[in-house]
């Protein structure tokens, strides 16, 4: 490992998610073990096979200008909210940054489906006349990112990782590069989703991946309990401020936690199902911890990915077992899908966020709906209430469709 890379540090954090409007209300509702999950009432979900979903808690057409977010995506808009926040938060008012020194990397696992899906309605319903003249900057992947970058005038480059589930978690490991290399001094990073819609709902119910628990909603996303039967798709965003140590210092910020490392892997089995022994997930978290100089005693706390579906759980169990071995014995797990559904791209952001609050805080939310743990699972999974954590480093995994595995480390400061 250089001597000479830069530390990389967190000083911002920014949500918007199904149980908060920003990033201490979606705290205080894991702390609480609030579910965001509901079933869908709406006359366009009747017919669908699942009616579960986990909604953002606050509309962004509440936060944003309403001129400023009817050319956004609702994915762009989630971003936007977030993005504000945690730029808010680090304490960057104007000439903070150079903006040839500010990048920005957003993630988003879907992108505008949205917009896409609602101008083919448009298109096919009323002609090619009426479809939106913002149709293509909003359907783009890459359009959360572009948004958050022409709002923050980021000129070192604006980035989009697309890996499924994953792609929160890699947009961190991304930032976490460029700031090493010195391709900028300021990096805003995370992941956006908004995909409640039909079609993504009727696919992943035909893929069997989805909880059919319609009777008890709140109760439907149960990781690692034996009862589980597939996850929540939710949206939302969540976005963290990364700078160099120097330059953090050099203006006196607040700083949170320091990212201290990422490994990235991948499976090559499946493009849906995972590898039953999480040997690739093991493998990114063996390379996340080189990469942070951390051993497996070092670490007092994971974050786990845990979408509450039977192999899933199981595989990542398995990788922690194998990544840790013995130590795994002594790390305090949670899973906060079990209150927020499944953010899908915004997943992995959202979760890194919540582990640097962990480790800040020094306290482990619990993990919602465990009432009877998987035999297979052999982890202490915080659950029912809140844990008092003594540790300085963590980890955060992400893993997603098509064999992507994510985890960033993180160590207190």
């Amino acid at each position: 490992m250089p001597a000479t890379r830069p530390t990389v540090v967190v000083t911002g954090l920014g949500a918007t998610t199904p149980i908060g409007g920003d990033i201490a209300s979606t705290w205080d509702g894991l702390l609480k073990g609030r579910s965001g999950a509901k079933l869908l009432e709406d006359e366009w979900a009747a017919d669908l096979p699942v009616r579960i979903a986990a909604p953002v808690a606050v509309d962004p057409l509440e936060v944003l200008d309403r001129v400023e977010a009817r050319t956004l995506d609702r994915s762009q808009q989630l971003a936007l909210v977030a993005a504000r926040e945690a730029w808010a938060d680090a304490g960057l008012g104007d000439g903070a940054v150079e903006p040839e020194r500010l990048a920005v990397v957003v993630a988003s696992g879907i992108g505008g489906v949205l917009t896409l899906l609602g101008q083919y309605d448009v298109l096919r319903e009323r002609g090619a006349r009426r479809v939106s003249p913002h149709t293509v900057p909003m359907l783009m992947p890459n359009g959360p990112a572009a948004t958050v970058g022409l709002a923050l005038c980021a000129r070192a480059g604006v980035h989009t990782p697309v890996s499924a589930c994953a792609s929160g978690a890699e947009a961190i490991a991304l930032a976490i590069d460029l700031l090493r290399a010195g391709r900028a001094d300021v990096v805003v990073a995370g992941g956006t989703e908004a995909a409640i819609h039909p079609l993504p709902i009727a696919g992943f119910a035909a893929m069997r991946a989805l909880s059919t628990r319609e009777d008890d909603p709140q109760a439907a996303s149960r990781p690692y309990d034996k009862a589980r039967d597939g996850f929540v798709l939710g949206e939302g965003a969540a976005i963290v401020v990364l700078e160099t140590e120097e330059h953090a210092r050099g203006r006196g910020a607040r700083i949170y936690a320091e990212a201290a490392g990422a490994g990235i892997s991948a499976d090559a089995h499946h493009v849906a199902a995972p590898e039953p022994t999480g040997a690739g997930a093991a493998r990114a978290l063996s390379i996340a911890l080189r990469d942070a100089d951390l051993t497996p005693a070092d670490i007092a706390h994971v974050n786990a990915h845990a979408t509450s579906t039977p192999l899933g759980d199981v595989a990542e169990a398995s990788a922690l077992r194998t990544a840790l071995g013995s130590a795994v014995d002594n790390v305090m797990v949670t899973a906060n899908k079990s209150c927020t559904g499944h953010l899908l791209g915004a997943a992995g952001a959202l979760e890194a966020a919540v582990t640097v609050l962990t480790l800040n805080k020094q306290t482990v939310p619990p993990t919602r709906n465990l009432d009877d743990p998987d035999d297979e699972v052999s982890l202490d999974v915080v659950r029912i209430e809140p844990r008092a954590l003594s540790g300085q480093a963590a980890l955060s995994n992400s893993f997603g469709f098509g064999g992507h595995n994510v985890t960033l480390a993180f160590k207190a400061v």
